[in-house]
């Protein structure tokens, strides 16, 4: 017998979205001297060294943003903290994955991942971030942080020694 409905569609599994609809990814990747250990160690212990606080922090260039435990936090000089995601894979030294959401809540989060692999001329550094569909505004955060990422990872290959 056929359907009673013949004229509806299959479930996609998704409510509300098509394969079409969905935000790919954004990837971005640099590489930098030196080997996957002092990569990931300038990435992860010494982020409040190179991060761009000035236009990427919630509290500005006085803050100081670090790895604490599961979290990835930032601190304001007076004290003031704001959790920008929580370490849920942590590979040392060549991954991490934590939700991501830098001056929003946890229920706004998109995912991270930061790879670090040896290459012939250093490390490369490449971060995948998805999980759109978790953003307040999808398509705008994805569009944001297709711009951002590259800035953010050339300073970090700058401060690590590439030239």
């Amino acid at each position: 017998m056929s359907s009673l409905f013949s004229h509806s569609q299959e479930p996609s599994g998704i409510s509300g979205e098509t394969a079409s609809e969905a935000l790919d990814a954004v990837v971005s990747s640099v590489v930098v001297p030196g080997g996957v250990a002092h990569t990931f160690a300038g990435f992860t212990d010494h982020t409040h060294l190179w991060w761009p606080l000035e236009e990427h922090g919630i509290y500005g260039a006085g803050s100081y943003v670090e790895f604490e435990e599961n979290l990835i936090l930032e601190t304001a000089d007076d004290g003031r903290t704001s959790i920008w995601g929580t370490l849920d894979d942590w590979q040392p030294p060549f991954s991490f994955h934590a939700t991501w959401h830098p001056g929003t809540t946890a229920l706004w989060s998109t995912e991270l991942r930061v790879v670090f692999q040896p290459v012939d001329a250093g490390t490369e550094v490449r971060v995948l971030h998805e999980g759109w569909e978790g953003s307040e505004d999808p398509a705008a955060t994805r569009a944001q942080y297709a711009a951002d990422w590259p800035g953010i990872l050339a300073r970090f290959a700058r401060f690590m020694g590439a030239r």
